[in-house]
């Protein structure tokens, strides 16, 4: 790593800090959540568990609500991309790609989208893939609203009940765990909290 990516690395976890410090004294840390849960699905690119988690390991006491609330903010979120693909994609949507360089994850998006609809959102909701990519896509294609809804639901619920899980289970580790390896403990959180909802349906 060189001295530019470490200054970028070190500004960046020490933003992240003073946001963990602002969340743990606000009176509105779930508002906060949600706000910041909504941001980060449009377009902030760090990723929200470096709040939530933290939050989460020291308020264990409302896991499920603030799940609950950081999902809620996404889906607003989600359907704000959704309208933006549906109704200005060739004009603020494909600015949105260019700037962020997502070009190739788009075109990656798509083809799995032409592929299996519901289920690629579903995929790249809990993956960290630019979720931004599957809101522009849906609604560029005109894809039906309520199951992009139920999709995105599903993957995100998935995504953040999985991080109040790994809370629950073990507690403050679960921030370190998260870091060193995001997308296994991510996917087989995911996964164990799907396997509890189908064993329940």
């Amino acid at each position: 790593m060189g001295l530019s990516d470490k200054g970028e690395h070190n500004q960046s976890t020490s933003t992240v800090a003073r946001w963990n410090r602002r969340v743990q004294r606000s009176r509105r840390a779930l508002g906060v959540l949600f706000l910041a849960s909504f941001a980060e699905t449009l377009v902030i690119p760090i990723p929200i568990e470096l709040i939530v988690l933290p939050f989460m390991a020291t308020n264990r006491h409302r896991l499920w609500r603030t799940a609950a609330v950081v999902t809620l903010g996404c889906l607003v979120a989600a359907l704000v991309g959704y309208g933006v693909g549906y109704l200005f994609y060739e004009s603020i949507g494909l600015r949105l790609i260019e700037y962020f360089s997502w070009t190739q994850q788009e075109q990656q998006f798509r083809t799995l989208f032409d592929q299996y609809g519901f289920w690629a959102i579903v995929a790249v909701g809990i993956l960290p893939i630019p979720f931004q990519v599957a809101l522009l896509a849906a609604g560029a294609s005109g894809y039906p609203l309520l199951p992009f809804i139920a999709a995105a639901a599903l993957s995100r619920g998935l995504r953040y009940y999985a991080l109040a899980l790994l809370v629950y289970l073990v507690g403050d580790r679960a921030v370190t765990l998260w870091q060193d390896n995001k997308w296994l403990v991510s996917l087989g959180a995911a996964v164990i909290v799907a396997l509890v909802l189908l064993l329940l349906a």
